[in-house]
């Protein structure tokens, strides 16, 4: 389950930080500077934001239900691999603006989420 919570961290970082920066790698200048003025976004740049925001709401609950399960000494693993697999597919999802398939991971990460939750009760 470690593993699983390391995993889901280092999505974060790709999501909320490195994704977003890489997108915008030509506006060096400004993400390093004062950002006084705000720059127009690219679409691109923007569903990469909302995805991340997206995670944002999730990832809490997850970290939550995994340290529970850890605590109780209650497996929760494949519900754990399955949430942070949907995470994945709708971060990817979302950048590449295929709208539909988004919303099923996105179903699917909550189902997880669910999943976690029951077998803890």
């Amino acid at each position: 389950m470690e593993t699983l919570i390391i995993m889901s961290l280092v999505l974060a970082i790709l999501q909320l930080w490195i994704i977003p920066m890489t997108i915008d790698i030509k506006n060096l200048n400004w993400m390093v500077g004062n950002r006084e003025n705000p720059l127009p976004e690219k679409p691109l740049l923007a569903r990469a934001k909302r995805a991340g925001s997206n995670l944002q709401e999730s990832l809490p609950a997850f970290l939550a239900l995994a340290l529970l399960s850890m605590i109780l000494s209650i497996d929760v693993t494949n519900a754990a691999c399955w949430w942070l697999i949907f995470r994945v597919a709708h971060g990817v999802l979302y950048i590449a603006g295929i709208a539909y398939l988004r919303t099923l991971a996105y179903f699917g990460s909550i189902g997880s989420l669910i999943a976690m939750a029951c077998a803890l009760i």
